[in-house]
């Protein structure tokens, strides 16, 4: 059982957000109007949500670091952190990707593409809130109109690392269509074709714990939530995911980290591949051993560098997240 607040919240929206829409009689549980953000609710329970007609959200710029990984006039990289919404939507007004790179632009006579509009300027794909790593980013148009063709044509390679609840001892490939839940329409699922859109995804186990998997995850597609929907679907949940997994709540929201990402450059047509860590590390194999390190109030997740025998570029910190 939990609360309906945060049953709600689980759909994508901030729990003051999702209280809001309880007591303005939003949320149904059974069919039944409830208007109690406290109101307990299990896994038989059918909550219906009716979120409120959309207003107008704006992307105002804000002085907010970021972490370039490559810029050129065409485009640029970004390594996203782990908790940062990609653009302005409802529940978050400020403090996204977006308005970061809105403030950038007051700073250097840097421009975004205008394709995405005004909420959306740059952005060519997208990463879930708590997934970090890299992120495209388009700086005119043509760029954006080229990057897209190849995303579509699935011509981009995106390689994520994963750490998901349980072990998994060889690698596969899952085909699916996935589209959005019958029981919850802010989630996605596996549904049967015609339904939903084929997707398929690639994965790979690179090194076994006692209760967790460090696992490759290469995208053919790049559907919604797809990574996260089929490792739930294999029954090996992204660790930490509260929507499609157990959320553990000691890591703050899912294990997902982009760590690859290769395309043509739109201007020179040359393939780029890009690396969340040092090219030295670039290898999957050089990935031997995630481990947790606890100190008072945190929990810092590692991915540890090794190429054969010797360490060659230290430790990545995927996140910190509050130990409670």
């Amino acid at each position: 059982m939990e609360r309906l607040d945060v049953h709600v919240a689980k759909n994508g929206y901030t729990r003051s957000y999702a209280a809001k829409l309880i007591k303005a009689g939003r949320v149904r549980v059974d069919k039944v109007v409830q208007r109690r953000p406290s109101f307990l609710v299990g896994e038989n329970n059918k909550v219906d949500i009716e979120d409120f007609t959309p207003t107008t959200v704006s992307a105002k710029a804000e002085d907010i670091p970021l972490s370039i990984l490559y810029e050129d006039d065409d485009l640029l990289i970004v390594n996203k952190n782990r908790g940062m919404v990609v653009h302005p939507s409802k529940g978050h007004s400020s403090g996204t990707l977006v308005n970061a790179l809105l403030g950038r632009l007051e700073h250097n006579a840097s421009t975004l593409s205008s394709i995405g509009g005004e909420i959306r300027p740059g952005i060519v794909h997208r990463l879930d809130k708590d997934t970090s790593g890299l992120l495209l980013v388009a700086k005119n148009d043509s760029a954006h109109l080229a990057l897209s063709e190849q995303i579509e044509q699935h011509e981009v390679t995106r390689i994520y690392y994963a750490l998901v609840a349980g072990n998994l001892e060889h690698s596969g490939t899952i085909k699916t269509n996935i589209g959005r839940s019958k029981n919850n329409r802010l989630k996605m699922a596996v549904v049967p074709a015609p339904k939903g859109k084929h997707a398929i995804t690639h994965y790979e186990p690179l090194k076994n714990f006692k209760k967790y998997c460090l696992v490759k995850v290469q995208l053919e597609t790049g559907r919604t939530h797809q990574v996260r929907v089929h490792m739930a679907y294999i029954g090996r949940p992204v660790a930490g995911d509260p929507v499609y997994g157990r959320g553990e709540k000691s890591l703050g929201g899912q294990v997902l980290h982009a760590k690859k990402i290769a395309f043509r450059h739109p201007r020179t047509t040359f393939t780029q591949s890009f690396y969340s860590i040092s090219s030295n590390s670039a290898s999957s194999k050089s990935f031997a051993s995630l481990y947790f390190r606890r100190s008072p109030g945190s929990i810092f997740i590692f991915l540890e560098c090794f190429r054969g025998d010797e360490k060659t570029s230290g430790s990545f910190i995927i996140g910190t997240f509050c130990a409670k």
